[in-house]
């Protein structure tokens, strides 16, 4: 949402695949980045695993829609953030944008649900509501807001790392040390989220349905 993907409600014996299709694209960028391009050049590394990363995701969808049945919401709008935003990398080739661009998404994110606050509206709703399902709308516009100043916050702390790491560090930050942040501050939600309305339990199986 990373940028990190929505739970929903997946079988069990398909959650596996599901964790794979959202974290493999990510895992591939970063292996491509560190061990696929030439050494010493950061900026051309960087462009390899957006490419990697961009031929990931479409295969990424094409499984989910084979295998799962369904492409889900999440994963739409991290494709066209990755397709739309790599290819203006690729174009570029500036380290300033690949490092600037995420604060244009994070700030674009709290931007759209701040804008959606002040009309009454939980911009999230329409995104994730198959993931919190019985949620009351005082918990969405809860939820819409905490995230609105989540992203708040990610926008001055990339444009902060940017302006006192290096490339490479950098970039190690950004791709496992913001998904693991947005996990983090997803799961502290959950109290929250109880508390209108969702609750955290298996639906019951009908009966004569064996156990997974």
């Amino acid at each position: 949402m990373t940028e990190a993907t929505a739970i929903e409600e997946i079988p069990k014996d398909h959650r596996g695949l599901s964790f794979a299709l959202d974290f493999g694209p990510l895992l591939i960028f970063f292996l491509v980045y560190k061990f696929g391009a030439p050494a010493g050049n950061p900026i051309t590394a960087a462009i390899y695993g957006t490419i990697a990363f961009m031929v990931a995701i479409v295969v990424a969808m094409v499984v989910s829609k084979w295998k799962l049945g369904k492409i889900s919401p999440m994963m739409w709008m991290s494709a066209i953030l990755i397709l739309g935003f790599g290819a203006l990398t690729i174009y570029f080739a500036d380290p300033r944008f690949i490092q600037h661009k995420p604060t244009i998404i994070y700030a674009g994110f709290a931007l759209i649900l701040f804008g959606g606050l002040l009309r009454g509206k939980a911009m999230l709703k329409s995104l994730l509501q198959a993931a919190f399902e019985g949620l009351t709308d005082k918990g969405w516009l809860k939820l819409s807001r905490n995230w609105a100043i989540f992203f708040a916050a990610m926008a001055l702390i990339n444009e902060l790392m940017v302006a006192t790491l290096s490339f490479d560090w950098w970039l190690t930050i950004k791709v496992w040390g913001v998904p693991a942040i947005s996990f983090l501050f997803a799961m502290a939600n959950i109290p929250m989220l109880m508390k209108h309305g969702f609750a955290v339990e298996e639906k019951p199986r009908p009966e004569g349905q064996d156990a997974a």
